[in-house]
């Protein structure tokens, strides 16, 4: 089961945010899962990818070849997939991930949030979407999308689909990243 986690190419100010992304780096290798994400090896993504490696996690970095230098795409990933857009990223990601995990980042992580976000809504995929509500950071988005609903410009089911927890591992559950073997992942996902 491959969980794509979106986050930022930068650490943000506190260092709460790169703890927590080290604690989902670990708890997707200690489950068993794969870890999509960006490529990068700066920011939350980099501490989300060697925490994830470090806990024996498969690790597929996805990166548009315009950011392999600006990003430092991270040399050490299981699988780095260099692409030539970021929809195409969004896309790829898409296909390799069964749930998507987002982690505090910029207006980068919100426009992949929001992809899986519409894809759901539109039907296009049914993968689970949750927000690690790090120290609130994604409490003005929910009361945004609370609004968006109450005024009829987001459907209220979008807005209870999905999962916000500051807890790694509650919200890993809630997102249905069961822990597996490494070869129960492979018969059932057809991939390395």
């Amino acid at each position: 089961m491959g969980v794509a986690v979106f986050c930022g190419a930068r650490t943000g100010h506190e260092r709460s945010w790169s703890d927590h992304a080290e604690a989902v780096g670990r708890a997707i290798g200690r489950r068993g899962l794969r870890l999509v994400y960006g490529g990068g090896s700066v920011g939350l993504m980099g501490v989300v990818a060697d925490a994830a490696l470090d806990a024996g996690a498969e690790v597929v970095g996805v990166i548009p070849r315009s950011m392999v230098d600006k990003e430092l795409a991270h040399t050490g990933c299981t699988e780095l997939i260099i692409i030539d857009t970021m929809h195409e990223r969004k896309a790829t990601m898409a296909a390799w991930c069964d749930a998507v995990l987002a982690l505090p980042g910029g207006v980068g992580t919100l426009d992949e949030l929001f992809e899986a976000i519409t894809w759901n809504q539109l039907a296009i995929h049914d993968k689970p979407v949750g927000l690690l509500d790090v120290d609130g950071f994604y409490g003005p988005l929910r009361t945004f999308l609370e609004r968006g609903a109450d005024a009829g410009f987001v459907p209220r089911s979008t807005v209870e689909s999905l999962v916000f927890d500051p807890n790694v591992e509650r919200l890993l559950d809630a997102l249905g990243c069961v822990a597996q073997s490494r070869a129960a992942r492979g018969e059932a996902t057809g991939l390395r």
